[in-house]
């Protein structure tokens, strides 16, 4: 595999990774020193420095250096650290991933820590199994999440139209937000960002009708039809000036920052719950979370999932100390409140009943969300195969094209799932 490195994210990495090194904390006199790799927001990198500086003082020979990256660069940093040997001790993992790197040796089986230095039994069966491949432990949920769809509850009132709620259609949503684009009470504005290309809202339309994105043998659960029709309802959603045109759209580069709704371009959006924090801290009006919308009779289209997980390298020389930080992460109180529900609503019963009292309003929003949602959800999907990476980058391509006019949805359909299947055949 050909990877690349976008040099304005490596220097940001750099820069985090500096700042994180300098707190005061000496490595030079350290017995033991890990480096620790994430993603994610301003918001996650300020609570993940106070959860190892809160460490790091309760265990002074004990020094970890953290980089951070956005999404899109984080997998390319990650492989290319694994493939050269040079590996952090402590790697944030995604449950797409989770199985290629486990597959590949890259992971450490924790299994033998369960009961002693990991001590996550509270978490329940579900939780724990949500981080094993073929029956082994090599991730740790560090919360619980589902997607979410975001509203400017402001922006609605603004305009004169009911916000989005839990139980609304596609459809109904579709006519709404058309409601707020034509209300034109702020310029440059549109009812909701298009979701064409979000991998998350395409398997939740799919869930709901009876399919899916993989099965559990690695192949794709779709046909081009079902893509096609995909596209379609955006097109529809297009011509009826419910989402952000494809040359707006477009700038929305897969961070919190460039999100239709953070830049003031739509009064919806779609993210994952664990994601509404830092969201609520970019945007200066109220925010409200609602469920993805449904179709009439249509089966469950959401589930639960670890929203990331904390994996150790199987080449780190620190394994102990490894999962004895990881374990600090989700079960101590300390650790937990540093980090609050930013990654997601804890999945020890335990944290929760600890850290919800103490919750400001938002994240007790994403709390009561997942509360809400979890009578309604659906069983967690199989692990995706090895090559579906590249699919969520193949989707939002695809949908621009439809978007620009560039290939007709029949046509995207088609491409979209000839392709996706191509990758995960590869691998």
């Amino acid at each position: 595999m050909t990877l690349t490195i976008d040099r304005r994210q490596l220097l940001a990495g750099m820069a985090a990774t500096l700042a994180f090194s300098c707190m005061g904390l000496s490595s030079a006199n350290a017995a033991t020193a890990m480096r620790l790799l994430w993603w994610g927001s301003k918001e996650r990198s300020d609570r993940t420095f106070a959860a190892v500086k809160a460490y790091q003082a309760k265990n002074p020979d004990i020094t970890i250096a953290g980089e951070s990256f956005g999404w899109d660069s984080y997998w390319t940093r990650l492989a290319t650290q694994t493939g050269g040997g040079n590996a952090p001790d402590l790697i944030q993992m995604d449950y797409r991933y989770i199985f290629e790197y486990a597959r590949r040796g890259a992971l450490l089986d924790m299994t033998p820590y369960l009961g002693k230095s990991l001590a996550i039994e509270d978490f329940g069966t579900a939780n724990i199994d949500s981080g094993k491949v073929d029956n082994k432990i090599y991730g740790v949920s560090l919360g619980v999440n589902s997607s979410m769809v975001v509203v400017n509850t402001a922006a609605w009132n603004e305009a004169g139209v009911e916000p989005p709620h839990d139980g609304m259609t596609w459809e109904q949503l579709g006519e709404a937000c058309a409601k707020v684009t034509a209300a034109k009470k702020r310029r440059g504005f549109y009812g909701t960002a298009d979701a064409g290309g979000s991998e998350p809202a395409l398997e939740c339309w799919l869930r709901q009708r009876g399919k899916a994105l993989y099965t559990a043998d690695g192949k794709l659960a779709f046909e081009a039809r079902d893509a096609t029709e995909w596209f379609d309802f955006w097109g529809h959603m297009r011509e009826i000036g419910a989402c952000t045109p494809a040359d707006v759209q477009a700038l929305d580069q897969q961070t919190l920052e460039t999100d239709m709704l953070v830049t003031k371009k739509a009064a919806v959006s779609y993210a994952h719950s664990n994601q509404f924090v830092a969201i609520q801290g970019l945007v200066k009006e109220k925010l409200d979370i609602v469920s993805y919308p449904a179709n009439a009779d249509s089966k469950p289209g959401q589930y639960l999932k670890p929203s990331m997980l904390m994996s150790v390298s199987a080449t780190s020389a620190n394994k102990d100390a490894a999962v004895a930080f990881v374990n600090y992460l989700v079960e101590d109180p300390e650790g937990t409140k540093a980090l609050g529900v930013e990654r997601g609503v804890p999945p020890s019963k335990k944290i929760r009943d600890l850290l919800t009292p103490g919750l400001d309003p938002v994240s007790k929003q994403v709390v009561d969300y997942i509360g809400r949602l979890t009578p309604r959800v659906g069983a967690l999907p199989p692990s995706p195969p090895n090559g579906a990476g590249e699919n969520a980058f193949l989707l939002k391509k695809i949908a621009e094209e439809v978007a620009f006019g560039k290939t007709s949805a029949r046509d995207a359909g088609t491409k979209f799932t000839e392709q996706a299947a191509a990758n995960i055949t590869r691998g």
